[in-house]
């Protein structure tokens, strides 16, 4: 029996697009998601087992991991896609805002790799964790300082779990830079985003689902950060 894909922020964007792409190769895949939207439900149809998950304290890790080993007894691989964006502002206290990007893109990663490497193990083939960082691990953010460091971490979580797992499970991460823009998003803010990078586009969720699937493909990478980025380091 084929082990499933564990794909955590699975409702919109990125982690919906590979939740989709798992589905149609007819791949298990267990979805997790914080806010419900139609999206779930369309998964839920197409043979995704879903469940709520809210990473942002140590109780929600805990029910999701206490729930995740009821589904399943292993997994071909997990996604670590979910992720949260809080800027620093004079309405937010900064411990707050460092506290809980550190939760989800850091603590999170941390303990479910920890607790899940049985399910890894338990599958027949090599398997994979992906974690997904940002371009920002490069240069930082003036006005997502909080984000920027939490991703940092979670760069930094790619080397130390890619030592610890090898050889049975590979670790690497990507990062990627602008992929789509928002509904909302001016006509003057999208060509502005545009000229950040040497290709001058914004690719959508095809190129990081492209990704993915190489890096779940190659069984001779691991402990790497793929940068999705058009070249953006070079402008």
């Amino acid at each position: 029996m084929t082990s499933p894909i564990l794909i955590t922020g699975a409702g919109q964007r990125i982690g919906l697009a590979f939740a989709k792409h798992c589905l149609e190769q007819d791949l298990p895949v267990i979805a997790t998601y914080r806010t419900h939207r139609p999206a779930v439900d369309e998964l839920a149809e197409a043979g995704a087992r879903c469940l709520h998950a809210d990473f942002a304290t140590d109780q929600g890790i805990e029910h999701f991991l206490n729930r995740l080993k009821e589904e399943t007894v292993s997994l071909r691989a997990i996604i670590h896609n979910a992720s949260d964006w809080l800027p620093e502002s004079p309405d937010s206290d900064p411990a707050e805002v460092m506290t809980t990007m550190m939760q989800i893109h850091a603590m999170t990663p941390y303990r479910i790799n920890l607790a899940c490497r049985p399910l890894l193990e338990n599958s027949e083939s090599v398997t994979d964790i992906i974690h997904m960082t940002d371009y920002v691990v490069e240069k930082g953010s003036a006005k997502h300082i909080a984000y920027a460091a939490s991703k940092a971490a979670l760069n930094n979580l790619t080397l130390s779990f890619a030592r610890l797992m090898a050889p049975s499970v590979k670790v690497n991460s990507i990062a990627p830079a602008l992929i789509m823009f928002n509904e909302g998003d001016s006509e003057a803010y999208r060509e502005k985003a545009l000229k950040k990078s040497l290709l001058g586009l914004a690719p959508g969720e095809e190129a990081a689902v492209r990704t993915i699937q190489f890096l779940l493909d190659n069984p001779y990478i691991t402990g790497r950060s793929i940068g999705l980025d058009g070249g953006r380091h070079l402008v």
